[in-house]
């Protein structure tokens, strides 16, 4: 006679199986109206933020890149035995993209706060 089989589950799905079926719709908050020439203001301003944020990313890649070509200086400079361009690619780079990821993050919240202080006092007073 072979063994019996157990079932095994893990602890997170017992307790799932225990609440029951319920719809999961009480936790999404109902939405207020939507103003939908608003969201599309909202929408076009951070894609051109989105578009100068891309614009300056480019600028500082290639900028870099093109440093590199038209100043062969840099790779022959050594400090504490590296290239100096190579202290730029792998250093100096990435406070750079951190700064400009803050300035974007920054920029597109200050624009949504603006929208959201617009939709709350539309006849322009605060």
């Amino acid at each position: 006679m072979s063994p019996r089989r157990e079932k095994l589950t893990s602890p997170q799905t017992r307790i799932a199986l225990a609440r029951g079926n319920r719809p999961a719709h009480h936790l999404i908050p109902v939405p207020a109206p939507v103003d939908t020439e608003a969201a599309r203001r909202l929408f076009r301003a951070q894609r051109r933020t989105a578009v100068r944020t891309v614009l300056l990313l480019a600028v500082v890649l290639f900028g870099l890149s093109g440093a590199f070509a038209l100043l062969p200086e840099l790779t022959r400079i050594r400090l504490v035995g590296v290239p100096v361009s190579w202290l730029l690619l792998t250093v100096a780079v990435y406070p750079l993209l951190f700064g400009l990821a803050l300035w974007h993050v920054r920029a597109a919240e200050r624009l949504e706060d603006r929208a959201e202080g617009d939709r709350a006092a539309p006849d322009g007073t605060p």
